[in-house]
């Protein structure tokens, strides 16, 4: 489903990314761990087409597509969504309008039919169910005065509705306590099957403790430098970064 090749990239002129080389098949879920810096979010916001941050060499594959000059409208509508670490509040607007216009914009792209409100309002009540949250809050503004918990929520909410391919999660379980971090990981969770894949970028392992991932790398110095199972996660949160970075340094002696 998605391949990057060698990626090098760089946001103001200097450069983060220094050599990404990843695969994500259909179904998986790929956790991406490291320090701060070590450009895990800039690996998704570059997979997103995010402004300001630019592509220096190597290639992105979206099922066997070059993303590298598609525009972020469009790799939302070819199934690419990111859930952000400080999601952006939109006064005046409020979330049903929001997500109809995000739906039927993704319908319009693919040749489907377009919902009108009453068909699009049944669907959304049966997904808010999903995650804990009663209809008043799609008539609520976008994020404007929410939780954090309920940003987050809300994050997971337009995931579901906007079913994406590839979903990339960026630290959700940021500020999340212990009741909402369970309603998002159930989201994930029920979303997930074999066509759908993720990319979780977190720091710490606590998320993991309700989702199955196939792979846990540790991404340092704008590479993957270290790749594992769900017990990688685990040997981080007892023993830090530290000791990967002294490994690549022997490593990189020879």
């Amino acid at each position: 489903m998605l391949k990057i090749s060698n990626l090098h990239a760089s946001v103001e002129d200097k450069q983060i990314l220094k050599g990404v080389d990843l695969k994500v098949n259909p179904g998986e879920l790929h956790v991406i761990m490291g320090p701060n810096g070590a450009g895990k979010s800039t690996l998704g916001s570059i997979l997103t087409g995010k402004d300001k941050f630019l592509i220096d060499s190597g290639n992105i594959f979206f099922e066997n597509n070059i993303l590298n000059e598609i525009t972020p409208e469009d790799r939302a509508c070819m199934g690419i969504f990111m859930s952000f670490q400080y999601p952006v509040a939109i006064p005046g607007v409020n979330n049903m309008y929001f997500l109809k216009e995000a739906l039927n914009s993704q319908k319009k792209y693919r040749n489907e039919k377009e919902l009108d409100s009453i068909e699009f309002l049944g669907e959304i009540k049966l997904k808010l169910k999903h995650i804990g949250l009663d209809e008043s809050f799609i008539h609520r503004p976008v994020n404007d005065g929410f939780s954090g918990g309920e940003k987050k929520r809300n994050e997971i909410l337009q995931m579901i509705t906007l079913e994406p391919k590839l979903s990339i999660l960026d630290e959700t379980d940021s500020g999340l306590d212990i009741d909402a971090l369970k309603i998002v990981s159930e989201g994930v969770n029920n979303y997930r099957n074999s066509n759908r894949s993720f990319i979780l970028i977190t720091h710490y392992q606590r998320m993991l403790n309700y989702l199955e991932p196939d792979f846990v790398h540790v991404m340092m110095d704008g590479k993957i430098v270290k790749s594992g199972d769900k017990s990688l996660a685990l040997e981080l949160e007892q023993k830090g970064y530290s000791w990967i970075r002294d490994e690549n340094s022997e490593v990189n002696q020879f």
